[in-house]
């Protein structure tokens, strides 16, 4: 890797790390959104989307626990589990929502509209839109609450976490 990419991705690395969480969580998610939606759970896409969030946020919280963040931390378990629940939890109404805007508010559902433009607003709405935002919403709350790090001192603001020397050595 050339040089300045080397010391962008050391500079970021947790960033980068949780960006491979979030495509594995998101390819986890749009597997079981769309097997449920397509089968026993098509007339409830919004109760499809919940339960593919809750799946999907199991798998990101072993992964962010073991990856991602796995140099921060320091609380109990439990508690830290339960925190990322928590943000994962508001995650979960910020990802639903705009699906749920776009079925109920603005009618994109059959026979209102095409199954062609259905399929594309579910899409759009719960697959990009709401990903998205729960996206930036869970980096920020995560590093914040859940995976504080332990190393900066309390009052201060870090702009990037120094790299430690296991990740230097990646």
């Amino acid at each position: 890797m050339p040089e300045p990419l080397h010391a962008l991705a050391l500079k970021h690395h947790e960033l980068l790390k949780f960006a491979v969480v979030g495509g594995t969580a998101f390819l986890v998610d749009n597997t079981v959104f769309y097997g449920l939606k397509l089968t026993v759970l098509e007339p409830k896409p919004v109760t499809a989307k919940i339960i593919a969030v809750l799946v999907a946020t199991i798998v990101s919280y072993v992964l962010n626990r073991e990856w991602s963040f796995r140099t921060r931390g320091g609380r109990e378990r439990r508690h830290e589990a339960a925190l990322f629940f928590l943000v994962s939890g508001v995650g979960l109404v910020l990802s639903s929502a705009p699906l749920w805007i776009s079925r109920y508010v603005f009618h994109l559902e059959t026979p209102d509209v095409s199954l062609a433009t259905q399929e594309i607003a579910d899409f759009m709405s719960a697959q990009i839109i709401g990903t998205l935002i729960a996206m930036v919403f869970r980096f920020w709350a995560l590093r914040k609450w859940v995976f504080p790090d332990e190393k900066a001192q309390s009052g201060s603001v870090r702009l990037a976490p120094a790299p430690d020397s296991a990740d230097e050595a990646a």
